[in-house]
């Protein structure tokens, strides 16, 4: 049956290799990479920040969005690579960079071992649960006086220096990994849910039963989603901190990653590729004007996240592709008109109002 239903999930015949939405990533990249020329130190250091807020939350809409997997303990993962790149940095001297990637290795380990455990679980526990998980990394490496203990440890001088590459100064080479960080989830998030695996993880989401009924391993596909996720957090969490130059426990596994990440989510519009960059550009701009009112700046993200919910429940982005049919980051497939020749050819306006994420 499995097989059966592989076969079934193959790309159309014809279908492009490079679509305009891909030259559409080419050129957007290039445009903001050339933004690094231009941009003084500051603006460099806030679009940092907004990159990878735009990695993380589109991770979490891939796992709770696409793959119905709400956790609340992503900040597990993000923390403790931070640690492994401060850790590699200082016993072993590893280039900062390098570690980054080992970090990403040891995250992926370490959610191999917790999926164990939360994939008994399902619904609020399941919540409750993986936020549980990363309190338990948080007094973990709140003990670990080498790294710190509770007052947490900065980085090396060295490691920072490294960074400096002479030709390119280190917050422009910050400001570029952070691009390529974002543009790499992004795209490979637009290429999976295109796949065969983003049609499963879709097919499970709506109705588990189903997707076994069609012979999806359930269980490998989650667990392989979850790990790379992980894997993607512990990455972001090691170059966040990098940038930081500090580390400590309260920081590193705070529960208002996780908030934050939900809240740009909600509002943009979870279960779409577009709402998180759309919800982190709305949480920048309240962020940015509104930081200053002090208390009164978070009873405003409180407030504005309770009135979408409750009147548009499919955020910004997803009321605005279901009214106009639109959509930049198109997921679907749709089967050219010699695969059905008896059916009559839809609208234009039919097929976007049908299916906001239309053939690229």
């Amino acid at each position: 049956m499995s097989a059966h239903l592989t076969s079934h999930l193959a790309l159309p015949a014809g279908a492009p290799r490079f679509s305009r939405t891909d030259g559409a990533f080419v050129a957007a990249t290039v445009a903001l990479a050339a933004l690094a020329f231009v941009l003084d130190t500051g603006q460099q250091s806030m679009l940092v920040e907004f990159f990878y807020f735009v990695a993380l939350a589109q991770l979490w809409n891939i796992l709770a969005g696409y793959g119905g997997f709400m956790s609340l303990g992503q900040q597990a993962y993000l923390g403790s690579g931070g640690y492994v790149l401060f850790a590699l940095a200082i016993f072993f001297k590893m280039p900062p960079l390098a570690s980054v990637v080992l970090a990403g290795l040891f995250a992926a380990g370490m959610a191999c071992i917790v999926a164990f455990a939360v994939f008994r679980l399902a619904g609020p526990y399941l919540a409750i649960g993986t936020w549980v998980i990363a309190e338990v990394f948080r007094l973990a490496f709140s003990q670990a006086s080498a790294l710190g203990a509770g007052s947490g440890i900065s980085i090396p001088l060295d490691a920072v220096r490294s960074l400096d590459l002479g030709w390119m100064s280190r917050d422009m080479l910050l400001y570029l990994i952070a691009l390529l960080l974002a543009v790499a989830v992004n795209y490979g998030a637009y290429r999976m849910l295109r796949s065969k695996y983003g049609l499963a993880l879709c097919a499970i989401r709506d109705n588990e039963s189903a997707a076994s009924t069609m012979g999806i391993h359930q269980r490998n596909l989650k667990f392989a989603v979850y790990v790379v996720i992980s894997a993607a957090y512990g990455m972001l969490g090691a170059f966040i901190f990098l940038t930081k130059l500090r580390i400590s426990p309260a920081s590193a596994f705070d529960i208002n990653w996780t908030g934050y990440i939900i809240f740009i989510v909600v509002i943009g519009g979870i279960g779409t590729l577009e709402g998180p960059i759309i919800g982190c550009i709305v949480y920048f701009l309240m962020r940015q004007y509104l930081a200053d009112t002090g208390s009164t700046y978070l009873i405003l993200l409180g407030l504005i996240g309770i009135v979408v919910m409750r009147f548009y429940p499919r955020g910004i982005w997803g009321e605005l592709a279901a009214r106009h049919g639109i959509a930049f980051l198109p997921t679907r497939w749709h089967l050219p008109a010699a695969a059905n020749p008896g059916a009559r050819p839809a609208r234009e306006g039919e097929r976007r109002a049908a299916d906001v994420a239309g053939n690229p």
